[in-house]
């Protein structure tokens, strides 16, 4: 059986209120941020909800519901702007008499019901849910963003004109490593009172701004964009995994790039982000660092140990190994060998 909870008010406060109120629970309130912790007859985990200025509300969802949860926000006078980012297992969003729309892992969706009466959210029982919410009214949040409206790229300008939410919006696609790095600053601050209060706020207003700054690069062709996914940053270490792993017959750049499902820029934009190098730097990294490892601990000699690693030009080893380390191979397998035998006899 699922339950069904229709919210009739979207502040923090109210929502939480309506939440407890339906389920039979108690939830905590400090300051502008309210909590329900579910006791384990209902499953485990939390809800906590907080109100900010001009009309700005954050959900934050960390459960496992023994029972399936629908949500279902009814119409309002202002429809809200709502920009959902999941963090873990599935969940549904739907307008009303709309098919449901199935929001995955890493994915984020901006959405606005327009003349729909209502919209849902909908987490399966069992399942770990795991995402983060803000919502927007956007005739509150006019009195913050009026004078720079006339300025704003026209893609921006059409979403908060529409400061009553007529138009239906529907924008799915993944969010980027940025987006994510704040959503955990927001939801793991030590802070308390007012100082949390100042923090996290800042924090939603960074949310947002890469949000709105990803939501205009996906309007460019997908190999004009230079915002790194979330989801992107799997395949970018699968792509250093086969780095180290085949080095010594390894493919070339492209190659790598097609195997683990990317484009060459975004390849090298992401070795660029997460490890401040090219692709071809993180290569030739690797492969020193294999064959400083090979020099300490086996016997093999240095043509062997340049073939070991992939290269083919024992010349070219000796010059990168050297830029590298700041002393030839020959003079580095010699003492470390010197140590190893003396080492050894002692």
């Amino acid at each position: 059986m699922e339950k069904e909870i229709h919210i009739t008010n979207n502040s923090a406060k109210r929502f939480i209120e309506i939440v407890a109120n339906e389920l039979g629970v108690d939830f905590e309130k400090e300051d502008k941020k309210y909590c329900i912790t579910f006791p384990k007859e209902i499953g485990h985990g939390y809800i906590k909800t907080y109100d900010f200025d001009f009309g700005i509300f954050a959900y934050e969802f960390d459960c496992t519901l023994e029972k399936s949860l629908c949500l279902t926000f009814a119409k309002e006078v202002v429809q809200p702007l709502v920009i959902l980012f999941n963090r873990e297992e599935e969940i549904r969003y739907s307008h009303s008499g709309d098919s449901d729309k199935t929001i995955r892992h890493l994915e984020s969706m901006m959405a606005c019901a327009g003349l729909n009466d209502s919209n849902s959210l909908k987490i399966s029982k069992n399942s770990p849910s795991c995402f983060f919410v803000i919502r927007i009214d956007r005739k509150a949040f006019e009195e913050k963003i009026d004078s720079f409206l006339a300025e704003m790229d026209n893609n921006l300008e059409e979403i908060f004109r529409d400061a009553n939410g007529v138009n239906t919006i529907i924008n799915q696609g993944y969010y980027s490593l940025d987006i994510a790095k704040y959503i955990e600053e927001f939801t793991t601050t030590e802070l308390t009172g007012f100082m949390r209060h100042v923090f996290q706020e800042g924090k939603i207003y960074e949310i947002l701004t890469h949000f709105l700054k990803q939501y205009l690069d996906d309007t460019k062709e997908p190999d004009s964009r230079r915002i790194l996914r979330q989801n992107t940053v799997d395949k970018i270490e699968e792509a250093s995994i086969i780095i180290q792993e085949e080095m010594a017959v390894l493919g070339s750049i492209l190659n790598i790039a097609k195997r683990v499902g990317l484009n060459q820029n975004t390849l090298q934009d992401g070795f660029n982000h997460l490890f401040k190098k090219s692709v071809n730097q993180y290569i030739k990294d690797v492969r020193m660092d294999k064959a400083k490892e090979l020099m300490e601990n086996s016997d093999l000699n240095i043509t062997e140990i340049t073939y070991k690693i992939g290269i083919n030009s024992r010349s070219y080893f000796s010059k990168i190994f050297k830029e590298k380390f700041g002393i030839s191979p020959k003079h580095y397998i010699s003492k470390h060998r010197k140590l190893n035998q003396a080492g050894k006899s002692a």
